[in-house]
């Protein structure tokens, strides 16, 4: 198992890992290339991706924002964790998340936070398992559909 920055290569993939969860198509489309392409230049973004035998297993996005809170230290925002459906269940999910706080430690963060939507009940106990508490209200406004 490795684990490590997605490439261009990986991105049909990670799609797919998405649309599993409805959120988008698997097409790559232009929108798609530029959004990567922001995060692959901005080193306050990684795509990461968990992959065995050349396949896609995993991903996840982790963004590290500045602010003025936890003694100035970045926090890392945790945004698009999926594992692809077949292998949900053995751990790959904690083993990515795990890869993923280290990460963020070994960059001086003071904490990782992220959101999850309200009707995914078995997320929030995998969250909680792993250590995340339920500290906050999370607000959202679409602005595009």
């Amino acid at each position: 198992m490795i684990f490590r920055t997605a490439t261009r290569e990986d991105l049909p993939a990670v799609l797919a890992l998405l649309a599993d969860a409805g959120e988008e198509r698997a097409e790559v489309t232009e929108a798609h290339e530029r959004a990567f392409a922001a995060i692959e230049t901005d080193s306050r973004n990684e795509m990461l991706v968990l992959v065995e035998g050349g396949a896609v297993l995993g991903c996840l996005q982790l963004t590290y924002v500045p602010g003025l809170g936890q003694g100035g230290r970045d926090r890392a925002l945790v945004e698009a964790v999926r594992i692809r459906a077949d292998r949900r269940g053995g751990g790959l999910g904690a083993e990515l998340m795990r890869l993923a706080v280290a990460r963020a430690r070994e960059r001086g963060c003071g904490l990782v936070q992220l959101t999850s939507n309200k009707q995914r009940s078995e997320a929030h106990r995998f969250y909680e398992r792993l250590g995340f508490a339920r500290s906050h209200e999370g607000f959202k406004l679409r602005l595009a559909d």
